[in-house]
């Protein structure tokens, strides 16, 4: 079974909503757009106070090549433009829109049939993909067009499609595989076309037989796309780690995948891609998956960005007593969030509301240099010295022990049997050392 060699953990997999077929939320009274949905600069807003929108309208230009235009996911009424609380605990500019009916604008194809021909050419899908905001949906949100254009001397030879989904209780991937598999399909086809290769390779780990047989079955009216099943590892939807697992090669240090011809797009993305090249429709939805432990019922949901989080869990049947945290993501790379008025944004793929008894930090004791955070990290990088040097501010000795390759998995810190938040303190390098080499470059 196909799978990347260095590292990786198997956390319990907890896919507890799995059978749990796509919801359409009801529309909350009114939604909170944060401008800076995307890595990249924030969007700038281009509406005021008052303003009456429709769903699917500009809201906000793209700053900068690496931004992404927003679109209105209401119709309504601009209530203000105020700094709100992120998921990570910061006040950022926002537009808050009160919801008056569902008025979509005209340009947008409703229509449920599916499109199946691909009428524009490469150029004119990039521009499209650029105009209708979509980023990437696996969770680093990169500005998806930024990826299809492709410097002169460089060749794509394949298209890598994440479905691994390894990220433990999610299952929005999965289930748009199941029940949206042949749109998703076109999608992959308008980004060959986009990329100009030939071959689509589709990487989904093998706890999800149903996806796999699925798209396999799909896979057969269209042309260069192949489903390959994969063994189920952490972190296998890492960028690097499924590019080895599915071709061999090695992408490397501080390089992008393109350096050996691949481009990687998430399935979420690829869905979008078909939604905005043949429906004509911007990126305002998304699917959100609402689960844990205690949760009555686990969910999967289509919801409008600017989604209070709170309407998700209520439609989940309830907060349960015991929640101990709530994470916007999964519990290895997610992060808690601070309060239920954070609003759905075009990276979350999940609410997990994790049980009190598990929530809470075990206490550290002092490193006994086991190596375990060592065997499990995926780029081959010494977790254990890069927290300790980040903590002790020697970040010249954080960067030169290559840092900036942590694709921050929380590998190390899983596995580490006292308890070190290793990957906190890594963060606090990696993020130190990008500031550093910024610096560096601009003088």
């Amino acid at each position: 079974m196909k799978t990347f060699q260095l590292g990786g953990v198997h956390p319990p997999e907890n896919k507890l909503s799995s059978e749990a077929k796509i919801e359409k939320l009801a529309l909350p009274k009114q939604v909170t757009v944060p401008v800076g949905q995307q890595l990249g600069a924030p969007s700038i807003p281009i509406v005021a106070k008052g303003d009456l929108v429709k769903v699917g309208q500009l809201i906000a230009k793209a700053s900068g090549f690496i931004s992404a235009h927003i679109h209105s996911p209401v119709s309504g009424k601009v209530f203000k433009i105020d700094e709100t609380y992120d998921t990570s605990g910061f006040r950022r500019p926002s537009i808050i829109i009160n919801v008056e009916g569902d008025e979509w604008m005209e340009s947008i194809d409703r229509n449920d049939e599916i499109r199946r021909e691909i009428k524009l050419d490469s150029k004119q899908i990039i521009d499209k993909i650029n105009e209708m905001g979509i980023v990437g949906l696996g969770g680093a949100t990169f500005p998806s067009f930024v990826k299809l254009l492709v410097p002169d001397g460089k060749k794509i030879d394949f298209l890598i499609i994440n479905g691994v989904e390894c990220e433990p209780y999610l299952t929005s991937d999965h289930r748009l595989m199941l029940e949206k598999g042949e749109e998703m399909l076109i999608g992959v086809s308008i980004l060959m076309k986009a990329l100009k290769t030939e071959k689509a390779l589709i990487g989904i780990e093998n706890n999800k037989p149903d996806a796999i047989e699925n798209l396999e079955k799909l896979a057969n009216k269209f042309t260069g796309i192949s489903v390959h099943p994969l063994k189920v590892k952490y972190p296998q939807g890492g960028e690097k780690q499924l590019i080895k697992a599915l071709t061999g090669r090695e992408v490397p240090a501080g390089k992008l995948p393109l350096e050996v011809g691949c481009v990687v797009n998430n399935v979420g993305t690829a869905f979008a891609v078909y939604e905005a090249v043949q429906k004509n429709k911007p990126l305002f939805e998304r699917v959100v998956t609402v689960t844990g432990k205690s949760v009555k019922k686990p969910s999967n949901f289509l919801v409008r960005i600017g989604t209070p989080i709170k309407e998700l869990i209520e439609a989940a049947h309830g907060f349960p007593e015991d929640t101990g945290k709530i994470i916007s993501g999964g519990p290895m790379m997610g992060k808690a969030v601070l309060s239920t008025e954070i609003p759905v944004v075009k990276g979350t793929s999940g609410i997990l509301l994790m049980p009190d008894v598990e929530s809470k930090r075990k206490e550290s004791n002092t490193c006994i240099r086991c190596a375990k955070c060592v065997s499990v990290c995926p780029m081959g990088l010494e977790p254990f010295l890069l927290a300790k040097t980040a903590k002790l501010g020697k970040f010249d000795i954080v960067e030169k022990e290559l840092v900036m390759d942590c694709i921050e998995c929380g590998s190390c810190a899983y596995t580490c049997p006292s308890n070190l938040p290793l990957l906190d303190f890594i963060r606090l390098g990696k993020n130190k050392v990008g500031q550093i080499i910024r610096n560096r470059n601009q003088k």
